[in-house]
């Protein structure tokens, strides 16, 4: 059993998770590269300097957020698929995820914030969706191999079982990149049946 943190421990638990949370509401109302730690310091009524005790700089809360941000994504995905959801099943999550919080989805497949350079690890959470993905388009019947699945012959898993994950992270993300950014406002169908349409392609 693990030992209980201390009434200190969960206070500075608690002061973290309020720096996150103002971070994520600057991040919505100016965009990730305007984050300021004076700004967040003066919200929760510290000084700068104290910010600091809490994390060690800018890209230290960055990194924070965008590691929050992939396993939230990973536990919804992993949680659709082990309550049986297929792979249309996941791409609608994963939407619902994105629609739910578009500035959290931009913070991991948005453009990179200037001057920020992420930890090697900082991603590896992603690995943890791709692993689901993988494992959903295994349950599906299979298809004939093309070229660029002989240019993966050398990988693990099979080359037309990641060739079809690799489409659908290409294509999902394409698509609701485009919706959540506004490019397809004034075009006068519906984002949701168009995404839709490309998990069905995806599929047939």
């Amino acid at each position: 059993m693990a030992a209980a943190s201390s009434p200190r421990e969960r206070y500075r638990e608690q002061i973290r998770a309020e720096i996150k949370q103002r971070a994520w509401g600057q991040i919505a109302a100016s965009g990730a590269s305007a984050l300021s730690l004076n700004a967040i310091a003066k919200q929760v009524g510290m000084s700068g300097p104290a910010l600091y005790r809490y994390f060690a700089g800018r890209d230290e809360l960055i990194t924070e957020l965008i590691r929050d941000a992939y396993r939230s994504l990973a536990d919804a995905v992993r949680a659709a698929f082990e309550a049986g959801a297929g792979v249309a099943e996941i791409a609608h999550v994963m939407r619902e995820w994105a629609l739910a919080d578009p500035h959290r989805y931009f913070l991991i497949y948005g453009t990179p914030v200037p001057g920020y350079h992420a930890p090697a690890d900082t991603t590896a959470i992603s690995n943890e969706i791709m692993t689901v993905l993988l494992a959903a388009y295994d349950r599906l019947p299979a298809r004939a191999a093309t070229a660029f699945d002989a240019h993966l012959a050398a990988h693990s898993p099979a080359p037309a079982t990641l060739r079809r994950a690799l489409s659908f992270w290409t294509r999902v993300h394409g698509v609701l990149s485009l919706e959540l950014a506004g490019h397809f406002t004034g075009m006068g169908f519906d984002p949701a049946l168009l995404f839709a349409d490309e998990v069905e392609q995806l599929l047939s």
